[in-house]
């Protein structure tokens, strides 16, 4: 899909489909009233009769109007006073719902006069054209027959000149963004038997060769036993499927500058271990790579913006399986950072392959580190599907990853990480017990991460409630928090 934006008066143009907004109480807005005046009172003739009542999301499809080069106008209810971002996604999907069943190549969208809470032109432009591209989205290349080919290719914008610069920097940014996104939803949706360790570490070469100002470490089971990653080790040697860790650097920044630094969860297929899954819904733990897919796809809108900054992503991927050789209960391991860890449940490994992943993160001196995570089930307790979980032990950090979720419509929550809360971590054979009992689990994962942090500003989003919708014709990935991570690179860069 092509998106542009454009100023110029949406009622002179030539299109298959011309979109205007309609005000609660029937209100013409002002493209609508020119598009009112040119086609002789078409559209109040319309609205008289009680065709639509202007609530938001509302759509009426009018083909033919007299004095237009239109062939079609959609009109679109707005309610009124200012909307919410939700409501302004709802409206965009709506709008996209209709133009996507109809047979015209292109359309244009006269939705520049919109009020939105708290988003200028730019944010607004960024919303609305995420928003479309999220709905275009397809994940078919393992189906037989594929889907007819969409008619729509081109959507068009209008903004007044004014504000003609601010959306176009708006479109720019969202075009990267829906680019990662998309990007980390094939990722997650991809099958586990094609997309293991060894199949994402080729994803990073490829993206290596295909920019270079990227530089890609692939670190394979040999160098990770010379580094003393035992706890990764662990829980990668139940499965056929040896493990990676990804470092892949992109020096967009000064040499000497520091980098910002992201690491992601990338078990690629966990079944539990030995402390095994129950088979309902199991199938889904091929999205347990999602804090990793979501890693590459910010890292993509980043080489996408060419941002003026040093990034170093850090991915740990492996395979949690049950076999004669896996990880069992009891066991004590060894991590890259000396400390030990009695493994009372297998199935809790993602902070297994982070804490290590951690450690390394070290060397690169980082301004700041961020892991992201389908960590914990708790989460999903505590927040369901429409939040993130966030903790660290910055509270400037925390508060610059709260603030992009907000710009970005990808939100977190900050959940405490008080020192009551260590306790629960004690074991009386290892440092550290890599499982906190039933109470707080999301929390005490994330205490279990702040033992290896220590040494940089660190922040953990637990992303299992929000990587993925879960069940039913709807499944998949849903990109996040590709959109939030981008936005706290855009505020560091100050672009």
């Amino acid at each position: 899909m092509e998106f542009l934006v454009k100023s110029t008066r949406a009622e002179t143009l030539k299109t298959a489909t011309l979109v205007v907004a309609i005000g609660e109480g029937r209100k013409l807005g002002d493209a609508a009233k020119a598009v009112d005046l040119a086609s002789n009172g078409a559209l109040s003739a319309v609205l008289k009769r009680g065709d639509i009542a202007g609530k938001p999301g509302q759509t009426l499809l009018l083909h033919s109007l007299p004095g237009l080069k239109a062939e079609r106008v959609l009109l679109v209810g707005c309610g009124k006073g200012d909307l919410s971002d939700r409501q302004l996604r709802k409206l965009v999907a709506s709008v996209h719902g209709v133009l996507k069943g109809l047979g015209g190549g292109d359309a244009l969208l006269a939705l520049g006069e919109l009020k939105v809470k708290g988003r200028d032109t730019y944010g607004k432009t960024r919303l609305i054209v995420e928003t479309l591209a999220d709905g275009t989205y397809l994940f078919e290349q393992f189906k037989s027959q594929k889907a007819d080919p969409r008619a729509l290719k081109k959507i068009t914008l209008i903004v007044d000149k004014a504000e003609l610069a601010a959306a176009e920097r708006g479109l720019q940014h969202a075009r990267a963004i829906a680019s990662g996104v998309a990007f980390t939803k094939d990722l997650g949706n991809l099958p586990p038997n094609l997309c293991h360790p060894s199949y994402l570490a080729e994803e990073a070469k490829a993206l290596g060769k295909a920019y270079k100002s990227l530089k890609v470490e692939i670190l394979d089971e040999k160098k990770l036993k010379e580094l003393g990653a035992g706890a990764f080790l662990a829980v990668a040697q139940g499965s056929e499927q040896p493990p990676r860790m990804i470092v892949m650097h992109y020096q967009g920044g000064k040499k000497d500058e520091k980098p910002f630094a992201l690491v992601g969860k990338g078990i690629t297929f966990d079944t539990g271990g030995i402390s095994i899954k129950p088979a309902a819904g199991m199938d889904e733990m091929k999205y347990d790579m999602c804090g990793a897919a979501s890693v590459f796809g910010t890292l993509k809108a980043v080489l996408e913006l060419q941002l003026p900054i040093n990034l170093v992503c850090l991915l740990a991927c492996a395979e949690n399986m049950p076999s004669g050789r896996a990880t069992r209960p009891g066991d004590i391991v060894t991590t890259m950072s000396g400390q030990t860890v009695e493994i009372l449940n297998t199935d809790a490994e993602g902070r297994l392959v982070l804490c290590d992943t951690l450690t390394y993160a070290e060397r690169f001196k980082p301004q700041a580190v961020i892991d992201i995570a389908t960590l914990t089930g708790a989460c999903i307790v505590a927040l369901g599907s429409n939040v993130s979980g966030l903790m660290g032990n910055n509270d400037a950090l925390i508060k610059q990853i709260l603030k992009a979720g907000e710009s970005a419509d990808d939100r977190a929550w900050q959940l405490p990480l008080h020192d009551e809360y260590q306790e629960q971590l004690d074991s009386p054979f290892a440092d550290i017990a890599n499982i906190g009992g039933p109470k707080a689990g999301t929390i005490t994962a994330g205490c279990f991460l702040s033992r290896f942090a220590k040494n940089f500003h660190w922040a953990h989003l637990d992303i299992a409630g929000t990587a993925w919708i879960s069940g039913g014709k709807d499944k998949g990935g849903t990109g996040r928090p590709v959109p939030m991570l981008t936005q706290y690179l855009l505020d560091r860069a100050k672009v």
